[in-house]
C-alpha cells in the first residue's frame, strides 16, 4: 500500500496571490491581470502562438478568481488545498492514516486515527 498524492490546480499561483490575501486584494490582483492578458486588449502585432497562450491564460485567471473571487467556493478549495498538503491511507477499521510532507520527513509511524493499529514509513 501506498500514501496518495493527488496532484491540484493553484490557483492563488494563477493570480500571483497568498491565500493570506483579503478578497478585495484578490479581486484587484485578478483585475490587474485580467487586463494584461483579455484577448480584446491584446495588440495586434503580437505572434499567433503568443495570442492563443495568452487567450488560455486569460481563461485560467478568470477560472481561478470564479473560485477564489466566492467565500464559499474560496473555503471549500482551502480545505481542498490543506488536505492535499496531507498524506492519508485508509486503516481496514475505516479510519485514517494522516500525515503532513512536512512529518513525513521526520516521522516513521504514523497511529490510526480511530484503532490503535500503527504502519511503518518506509523510504
Amino acid at each position: 500500500m501506498a500514501f496518495e498524492e493527488l496532484p491540484k490546480e493553484d490557483w492563488y499561483n494563477v493570480l500571483n496571490a497568498e491565500p493570506s490575501d483579503s478578497l478585495a486584494e484578490l479581486k484587484r490582483k485578478y483585475q490587474k491581470l485580467v487586463l494584461l492578458y483579455h484577448p480584446d486588449k491584446q495588440n495586434a502585432d503580437v505572434p499567433a502562438g503568443e495570442v492563443e497562450a495568452r487567450k488560455q491564460r486569460f481563461i485560467e485567471i478568470d477560472r481561478a478568481w470564479k473560485i477564489l473571487g466566492n467565500e464559499e467556493t474560496k473555503k471549500e478549495y482551502d480545505l481542498q488545498r490543506r488536505d492535499n498538503q496531507c498524506y492519508s491511507l485508509i486503516c481496514r477499521c475505516g479510519g485514517n492514516y494522516t500525515i503532513s510532507k512536512n512529518e513525513a520527513e521526520d516521522v516513521s509511524l504514523v497511529c490510526c486515527d480511530t484503532c490503535s493499529l500503527v504502519i511503518e514509513i518506509l523510504r
